[in-house]
């Protein structure tokens, strides 16, 4: 009991002390850079034209863990990542982004979580030029590109109408030919009828030739 009373205790209170006076540090400085924020901003609105370029391509050098961190800003991305998001900010100070150098000396003084504030402050600011790049990417088509799609639509459907239309009148002439050539021969013609055997007298007509060659008429 006495050892924990004469070493582990004065330790762990020198700890906890050292922990309560970073935080008040930091919570100083994250209190002083809110009050330049007004500046922070007209600054970054005199130079977003110039940062744009330098600011996607320190976004895109960077991990996908800090983009996520960028885009998110969360707490728990802040702290798991907190040696590259040292990094990331360093980048910006190189740069010569608004606030950066500040935060930058905030965080490498006291973590990048126990200045949140400031940090997330300026991944706002970054997040614009990214969102901007973005929308660029995916703009939607104008008025003029999607009525030539429809008008492009219209002509490829009725063009499929005529193809089935055609090909409805092919099938259907097919049909017809493939009916005739099922259909039995026709009947003899009339022609084929007038070659049979002639009728062959009466009885009566050959009697009276008979008569007329016994009796032949007298001159």
């Amino acid at each position: 009991m006495g050892y924990w009373k004469t070493k582990v205790l004065p330790k762990l209170k020198k700890v906890f002390e050292k922990n309560g006076t970073k935080k008040a540090a930091a919570a100083e400085a994250s209190k002083s850079f809110d009050e330049s924020k007004e500046g922070i901003n007209t600054e970054f609105e005199e130079k977003k034209t110039e940062l744009q370029t330098k600011v996607l391509a320190v976004y895109e050098a960077s991990s996908t863990e800090i983009k996520g961190v960028i885009k998110e800003r969360d707490e728990a991305g802040l702290k798991k990542n907190s040696t590259e998001v040292q990094k990331f900010i360093d980048e910006l100070v190189k740069i010569d982004f608004p606030g950066s150098k500040a935060v930058s000396e905030a965080s490498s003084k006291f973590g990048p979580a126990l200045v949140s504030g400031p940090v997330f402050f300026v991944f706002e600011k970054v997040s614009t030029f990214i969102v901007t790049e973005e929308k660029t990417e995916e703009a939607p088509k104008t008025e003029e590109e999607t009525s030539g799609v429809k008008d492009r639509e219209i002509v490829v459907e009725e063009g499929k109408k005529e193809e089935t239309s055609e090909s409805a009148a092919e099938k259907a002439e097919e049909k017809a030919k493939a009916a005739n050539d099922t259909l039995p021969p026709p009947p003899p013609e009339v022609a084929e009828k007038q070659e049979e055997k002639p009728v062959e007298p009466t009885a009566v007509e050959t009697a009276a030739v008979e008569k007329e060659k016994e009796d032949p008429p007298k001159a």
